[in-house]
């Protein structure tokens, strides 16, 4: 592979736009939004940031070559005399996973097969369904492309937050709705059904400039010339303590027992407060205005729809009579549980979360 590759960053549909523009801040070249992802290019040095930095991908794949392939006995010889050795380690297991698309080649386990075959003969590596290092094969229009999952587990996973509630929302969504509530870090944020944290966490984390993978490990650390020291820089960053603070609320006193050990276990524990009160007693803290964002039960995985009606409508009451300057998010399915809260909310687009289509609901400063 040359010094300079195609690297593309997975977000759930809808979150392009937001993702790009989180790719742009973070000093990534040739940026460009995609179905289903972000463009970039650059070097080893940009996969290892992207996992380690950018909040709001799900994934990094690096784009390791392509050649056309018109049937099963061609895509074994251009295969076989692929530079595996540059990217895989022979010591290393790996697996295959194939689509095929549009193509002569249609048959995507006996495609994965050959591409298996050629690894394992040529390169001496292992192949094994329980691998966690995977090469990615996209056969379409009869055009093959390698890709290699540089992240492991799927980056919402950030290693300091095992204990979650019902309906979690990811750290990954939850990064980019708040960029897309306008939140950059220098006010506060209060989440009223914080659930186990992670609003108030990565809010936390965003202000204080924190590494989302400072804790946790990535693929890209078993491929061929991986140079650790080099890498060890990169995750040196160490948090600045942020003069805003953020705080969570939920009525279930075991939800806000496990986001304040999320939130010490991320080490924001400083700057986010967790207590457990129902809505009805929310008020603003002393300060200047900020955000409330929350992704409320919204009936097809929490709670029944007519019910929530109440909840809605007494939440946007709260919000109208006493937060007077701050701006609101809300997440829901549901456009009929916004509009129970009566305020002047613009909608975004719809975003898959959990196999549920949502939306972020928001407002600007409320009068």
């Amino acid at each position: 592979m040359g010094e300079s590759f195609e690297i593309f960053m997975a977000v759930a549909p809808g979150l392009e736009q937001a993702l790009a523009d989180e790719a742009r801040d973070n000093g990534f070249d040739e940026v460009a939004a995609v179905p289903g992802g972000v463009v970039v290019r650059g070097g080893w040095p940009e996969v290892w940031r992207a996992n380690l930095e950018m909040r709001g991908a799900a994934r990094v794949l690096v784009r390791i070559g392509e050649f056309r392939a018109f049937h099963l006995a061609q895509l074994d010889k251009r295969a076989r005399k692929f530079p595996w050795n540059e990217v895989l380690r022979p010591d290393v297991p790996v697996r295959v996973e194939v689509t095929c698309k549009r193509s002569k080649i249609y048959h995507a386990r006996a495609a994965a097969q050959r591409i298996e075959r050629a690894i394992a003969e040529e390169l001496g590596a292992p192949v094994t369904k329980e691998a966690t290092l995977v090469v990615k094969a996209r056969i379409d229009d009869n055009l093959v492309t390698l890709s290699l999952d540089s992240s492991g587990d799927a980056l919402h996973k950030r290693g300091h937050k095992p204990a979650v509630g019902k309906a979690p929302m990811r750290e990954t969504l939850a990064a980019l709705f708040l960029h897309q509530a306008g939140f950059s870090g220098d006010e506060p944020v209060v989440d009223p059904m914080c659930g186990s944290g992670t609003f108030v966490i990565e809010a936390a984390e965003i202000a204080a400039g924190m590494q989302p993978g400072r804790s946790r490990g990535f693929a890209f650390e078993q491929f061929a010339g991986f140079d650790p020291d080099r890498f060890a820089a990169f995750k040196g960053r160490s948090a600045t303590p942020p003069e805003a603070r953020f705080f969570g609320y939920d009525r279930d006193q075991g939800a806000v027992r496990n986001a304040m050990a999320n939130a010490a276990r991320a080490g924001v524990s400083q700057w986010a407060s967790f207590a457990c009160q129902p809505i009805s007693a929310l008020t603003p803290l002393d300060g200047p205005p900020g955000l409330v964002i929350a992704n409320p039960p919204y009936g097809g995985r929490i709670g029944t729809r007519k019910m929530l009606f109440g909840l809605y409508g007494s939440f946007g009451q709260v919000l109208r009579q006493r937060f007077a300057g701050w701006r609101i998010g809300v997440i829901t399915s549901d456009a009929g549980l916004a509009k129970a809260m009566d305020l002047p909310f613009d909608a975004g687009a719809p975003v898959s979360h959990g196999g549920v289509r949502v939306q972020l609901f928001q407002t600007g400063k409320l009068g």
